[in-house]
């Protein structure tokens, strides 16, 4: 009797090896645990990047996705307060409508975001998708932004510039009106010499930076709501790849 319970516990000890061996060749952990593939990890990101860019440039290309948004609203060049305050005493909403166009001609150009954003989501290399899992909580907004910032310049400001020099009011195009405004400005201030010279003489190229703030904030309010919040996890590889970091 005790050798055939050496040999059941012998039999019982090599079975239980193989177990484990194969548990280790298939990927697995303790037993229950599952490891993910680096392929799932990235298809994951890319699934996140996607959601996340899609997300936001939905929001923001379309009526008042900028103008009604206070976080991401663009308003004049902050320089140039002093001039639009004394406009403020006149009998006109000049510049609110200055405001809306700014802040219409980014809602018309956030549409360029995308193919762009495609194509870094596509770029994304294994070590790419390990820093992001593995980064702080706006890791891959970040990724994206390197990847992506100047050329999205680039597509923004002719959408930006057709939109701001609309005419707007008696044949005169928001960005037309502000940069007579500035110059008029400078002038009397004989250059700077009587009072701080106003640098930001253009509308479209500080619309432009603004639009792309605000694009880049949107994508990382939804980059921090995926790693958050399990219900936005709207695939089941987000769900897979998110709750490892849980």
């Amino acid at each position: 009797m005790n050798s055939l319970k050496k040999v059941i516990m012998i039999l019982a000890l090599g079975s239980m090896q193989m177990f484990m061996t194969s548990c280790e060749e298939l990927g697995l952990g303790d037993i229950g645990e599952v490891e993910l593939s680096e392929e799932t990890i990235i298809e994951g990101l890319r699934q996140a990047l996607k959601v996340g860019s899609d997300t936001a440039v939905t929001g923001l290309n379309k009526s008042d996705g900028y103008y009604k948004d206070e976080a991401v609203k663009i308003f004049l060049p902050e320089e140039a307060q002093v001039v639009y305050g004394y406009l403020s005493y006149l009998p006109t909403d000049i510049v609110e409508q200055n405001i809306m166009a700014i802040n219409r001609a980014a809602e018309d150009a956030a549409k360029e975001a995308t193919p762009i954003f495609v194509n870094a989501i596509t770029d994304l290399t294994i070590q790419d998708g390990f820093d992001i899992l593995h980064g702080e909580d706006t890791a891959a907004t970040k990724y994206l932004k390197g990847k992506t910032y100047q050329e999205l310049y680039y597509a923004f400001k002719p959408k930006i510039d057709e939109s701001l020099n609309k005419e707007l009011i008696l044949g005169i195009s928001a960005e037309n009106m502000y940069s007579k405004l500035i110059n008029t400005y400078n002038t009397a201030s004989l250059n700077g010499f009587l009072f701080d010279k106003i640098t930001t003489n253009s509308l479209s190229e500080h619309a432009t930076n603004r639009a792309l703030t605000g694009l880049f904030r949107k994508v990382a309010d939804e980059e921090t709501l995926i790693r958050k919040d399990p219900i936005h996890r709207v695939t089941e590889i987000l769900e897979k790849v998110f709750a490892e970091q849980d």
